[in-house]
């Protein structure tokens, strides 16, 4: 049975970021990357690519010549210039806030995430978040209000993607329990695709979702309470529980199998460095 109180905001800034951003910090210390990490050769004049135009890019960075053989301004980017960009959606909708014990699923999916962010910063790849809220930079102050960003949580059920800031060719974390409209899903990480967007779907789960411990009378309701289901005997529930909890966990990795994206499990109970070094695996084989 859910005891949480509702969420009273839509969109509230949890007074923990300071929190977070410590035991990200504290986790990306203990991960040994060895030789690992972007590596560019040759003096920061080689010439690396052209690239369109973006809000932000100043005057003297397009280069003219090559923009007056299109429609569109270029900028020249050198090779030292050449970060990847990294973005990141965490789902804080209020079944992410569910905890049987420890952290919730939300607390740790963005703890994975931002520890991931620190690794690729220190890495010289510019980190942000996919709706726009946070384009991707690089530096402290970057990671700082992406730990406020990730620490943020919402009133409404279950989440979706958020896409409306990701970048045409950059690198995406998609982290949530996929609990909720799968037809969502699918539409937004196809649509990152279609900008060729490569990425990873992290699906964070809590033990007690996993193993569906509960017996006799059980209240179910759903973190925002819009959601309840009571059961005399929720034991005969388990089978057909785990049934539609493999189901799931099938669609998703299917879904990023078929747009050439990897899926990964978490459950809480277990360490976050397994987590972090799939991401960071996945993403350098992606780089």
């Amino acid at each position: 049975m859910n005891s949480n109180p509702p969420l009273n905001a839509a969109f509230e800034l949890a007074s923990d970021w300071p929190q977070l951003l410590a035991e990200a910090q504290q986790l990306a210390q203990s991960f040994s990357l060895g030789g690992h990490g972007r590596r560019r050769a040759g003096p920061g004049d080689v010439f690396w690519q052209f690239r369109p135009a973006q809000a932000g890019d100043a005057l003297r960075a397009i280069d003219w010549r090559r923009s007056a053989r299109a429609d569109e301004q270029f900028v020249r980017e050198n090779e030292w210039q050449a970060a990847q960009a990294v973005q990141f959606w965490i789902d804080n909708s209020a079944a992410m806030q569910f905890s049987s014990q420890g952290e919730s699923k939300q607390h740790r999916a963005a703890m994975i995430a931002l520890a991931l962010a620190i690794l690729l910063n220190q890495a010289g790849e510019r980190i942000g978040t996919s709706d726009g809220g946070l384009p991707p930079q690089t530096g402290r102050a970057q990671i700082s209000a992406l730990a406020q960003a990730l620490a943020r949580q919402a009133s409404h059920d279950f989440g979706a993607p958020q896409i409306e800031g990701l970048t045409a060719n950059s690198l995406a974390v998609f982290a949530s329990d996929f609990f909720g409209d799968l037809a969502a899903l699918r539409d937004m990480v196809t649509r990152a695709a279609g900008q060729h967007v490569k990425g990873v779907l992290l699906m964070v789960l809590d033990p007690q979702e996993l193993h569906f411990p509960f017996q006799g009378r059980t209240l179910f309701e759903s973190m925002a309470g819009s959601l309840r289901h009571e059961s005399q005997k929720a034991d005969d529930l388990r089978q057909p529980y785990f049934e539609a909890l493999k189901e799931r966990k099938a669609q998703v990795a299917n879904l990023a199998q078929s747009l050439g994206w990897q899926f990964f499990m978490h459950s809480t109970d277990q360490p976050a460095t397994g987590a972090l070094l799939d991401l960071y695996h996945a993403l350098e084989y992606r780089r």
